[in-house]
């Protein structure tokens, strides 16, 4: 492609976007940007406080069950209170209790803080995931979660090198800066974001409305639930890049260096093709992609029992970071298209939730099944995983009813009254 070609793929990408949902992506990329405690909290535990590798992994179980309960309250609170405010007290708290982190000492003391600051940092996602659906007109969500995914990916990467030179001087500084980093977010979700929150007949605050979309009302919602559940799975078979794969690469006798070549693809691979595949994508049936991502992912971490070098495992890398670009954009559109206006904080909490318990699950099926049958079993259940969530979408998505015009034309209304500098064209 050429040097104009590039920047016409580029300005297709980003253009017709409201200011507001790039303050919120500014926000997201900056809090990725300070992202250290996720990155290195065992190293911090294990090498610099000499605790042990049980208690590493207690830690970080505390962390993510603080994650799993903090997803359905923010995502009540984001109706209620509105997107604005939880953003806010999520990012104040954050900042404040990886801070406290730092300088824990006692163990008992650092698994409390953690369990808190996990509970902190999640409770962010239902608000920024309702936002971008209120401010974002309907043809735009895709391309808009995938412009956010790509901004997570890459502070990420960016954070994860720069993390590693900060850990070699003082963890402490890490836990800081981070705290500083997040901060700044509040103070750009202050400054800069609106509330969106619908109003008028669509919030929550009118006439007997707030009681519509309850917990139990998107329990529930079959329809909904299932699309939960099929997110459980994939989200299950994508932690296996970061548990099973570790592991069962160290016991096949590669080096930790070695499953940091193989694993970099991932990250290099979403910054590099998330914009131009969601581009390929954004139009196209969200069924046959949801469905093709779920084959791939399954499949390309089932392709890691035939891997027998490091080239052979970035290659299947390669492969389930393809269904990872396709299922992240086009998962959380369906997820906003089946939720109620009035109710998205609470159905988005729920979603989150979802990848919650997967990340709390994983890191135990993955060491149960490497340490009784071996990781050859572990790739095969990935592969079988995949398909059955490729089934699954297969089914709800041939019961799921079409948008029609009229539907899209009173969601690109609401979202111009949500923020207006929105508008309805």
């Amino acid at each position: 492609m050429s040097v104009a070609g590039l920047r016409r793929a580029v300005r297709e990408s980003v253009s017709g976007l409201p200011p507001a949902f790039w303050w919120l992506w500014t926000s997201t990329l900056v809090n990725r940007l300070g992202g250290f405690v996720a990155t290195f909290m065992a190293l911090y535990l294990t090498l610099d406080r000499g605790y042990s590798a049980s208690y590493a992994g207690l830690v970080a179980a505390l962390h993510g069950l603080g994650g799993v309960i903090s997803s359905l309250g923010a995502g009540v609170m984001t109706d209620r209170l509105g997107r604005r405010p939880t953003l806010l007290v999520a990012q104040t708290a954050t900042a404040l209790s990886i801070a406290l982190l730092g300088f824990m000492r006692d163990p008992v003391a650092i698994a409390a803080v953690a369990f808190l600051v996990g509970m902190a940092s999640n409770a962010s996602r239902p608000a920024v995931q309702a936002m971008m659906a209120d401010i974002v007109r309907p043809e735009d969500r895709i391309r808009a979660f995938s412009l956010n995914y790509w901004a997570i990916n890459l502070g990420f990467a960016v954070s994860s090198a720069g993390a590693g030179f900060i850990a070699e001087v003082s963890y402490l500084a890490g836990f800081l800066i981070e705290a500083g980093m997040t901060l700044v977010c509040a103070v750009v979700v202050f400054v800069k974001l609106p509330e969106s929150r619908p109003s008028g007949k669509d919030s929550p605050d009118a006439a007997g409305a707030g009681e519509s979309v309850s917990l139990l009302t998107v329990l529930r919602d079959g329809r909904f639930m299932s699309v939960v559940g099929l997110s459980f799975l994939i989200a299950v078979v994508f932690q296996q890049g970061y548990l099973g794969l570790p592991v069962a690469m160290g016991e096949a006798g590669f080096t930790p260096a070695d499953f940091g070549m193989a694993i970099a693809v991932n990250g290099v691979l979403i910054v590099v093709l998330q914009l131009p595949v969601t581009r390929f994508i954004e139009h196209r049936d969200p069924r046959q992609l949801l469905v093709a991502s779920s084959l791939l992912a399954g499949y390309g971490f089932g392709l890691t029992a035939f891997a027998g070098s490091v080239a052979v495992f970035a290659l299947t890398v390669c492969v389930w970071t393809l269904a990872e670009i396709v299922n992240a954009p086009t998962q959380t559109g369906l997820v906003v298209r089946l939720s109620p206006v009035h109710g998205r904080g609470r159905y988005q909490g729920m979603y989150t939730m979802s990848w919650a318990v997967a990340a709390l699950v994983a890191p135990l099926m993955s060491g149960f099944v490497i340490d009784h049958w071996g990781a050859e079993w572990l790739w095969g259940m990935c592969a079988v995983v995949g398909t059955v969530a490729g089934l699954g979408y297969g089914l709800l998505m041939r019961r799921l009813p079409e948008e029609t015009a009229e539907t899209v034309a009173v969601e690109r209304a609401r979202t111009a009254e949500a923020v207006p500098e929105v508008k309805a064209s």
